[in-house]
């Protein structure tokens, strides 16, 4: 596993990331969710992220089981905050009442002393980000978080909260949460350009893009068991188009001695404003392929080859 600074931060992580989104409830056993956790810490994987909203809380609570059996100064744990999570009109955003209580039940959910990363799940337009950053700098200085980052923020947005924790000599964003694959490229047009100015770094969500770029679906098939069979919803990224593109790049992705799934995470941690890619898993086996694109990179060549394909 090869491990990358967070922006121009001295926290490092894993280039590849255990997310918990689906490893609770009806996706996943409490129990396969732990080993999966102890598999991935194995593997070098250091950074394991979730979010108070995922479950209801009980992603939090089964990562929390899990890092019981490893050591806690070896892995970062980051979670986030602002999705309604009680009831009433302070269940969510990001007010100060709401991050710091939030990170109060985290704390309690994860059992954990001190979060690494404490991070706003997305921006809120009705609380000054004044307001915000000085939430987020409070818990800093108590000890309750080491570092401190957003998603879903746009560039202009990110570029507010830094003015606005410069201002108040207060902690700042040393991260960004952006969903970024092959089909969705959004972030390189303003997101990246002010992360690379601000020294914030990127720990992408989505990068298989609900598991289409894994090359496993093909037209009008849902293969059993897969996440987009189960699922109550359509994903945006399951069209014709999208799958004849993953067939060629699959195509590649043999040649390059290497899963189409590997090929897509490579292709994000290309990107120097990319800090790691979150993965997720149901089973070991699914986990140990994605594992794999932690010991491997694209050569300018290979890079040159697919984005004569995405063009």
């Amino acid at each position: 596993m090869q491990y990358r600074h967070v922006g121009n931060s001295g926290l490092q992580v894993s280039e590849i990331a255990l997310g918990s989104w689906l490893n609770t409830g009806d996706w996943v056993a409490e129990k396969t969710s732990i080993a999966l956790v102890h598999q991935a810490f194995v593997a070098g994987i250091n950074l394991f992220d979730t979010a108070d909203i995922y479950a209801d809380g009980a992603a939090e609570v089964t990562l929390g089981k899990a890092l019981k059996e490893l050591p806690r100064q070896q892995v970062v744990v980051a979670t986030k905050c602002h999705r309604p999570v009680w009831p009433g009109p302070m269940g969510g955003g990001l007010s100060r009442k709401h991050i710091v209580e939030a990170c109060e039940a985290s704390l309690r959910r994860l059992d954990v002393d001190y979060i690494d990363l404490y991070q706003a799940h997305a921006p809120d337009p009705e609380t000054p980000i004044e307001e915000t950053m000085e939430a987020f700098d409070l818990l800093v200085r108590q000890g309750k978080v080491l570092y401190i980052g957003c998603s879903n923020f746009s560039g202009k947005e990110l570029g507010a909260a830094h003015e606005a924790a410069k201002s108040q000599g207060g902690a700042r964003f040393i991260s960004s949460q952006p969903r970024y694959n092959i089909f969705d490229r959004d972030p390189e047009e303003e997101l990246f350009p002010a992360c690379k100015k601000l020294g914030v770094g990127n720990i992408i969500y989505s990068p298989l893009a609900h598991g289409v770029l894994t090359g496993k679906y093909k037209p009008g098939v849902l293969p059993k068991g897969s996440r987009l069979a189960r699922w109550d919803r359509e994903s945006p990224y399951l069209t014709d188009g999208n799958l004849a593109l993953v067939e060629q790049l699959s195509a590649l992705a043999e040649q390059f001695e290497m899963t189409m799934a590997q090929l897509a995470l490579r292709w994000c941690l290309r990107r120097e404003e990319v800090s790691s890619v979150i993965v997720g898993a149901t089973r070991p086996g699914q986990l140990d392929e994605t594992l794999a694109a932690g010991h491997q990179s694209l050569s300018p060549d290979q890079i040159e080859a697919i984005d004569r394909i995405l063009a």
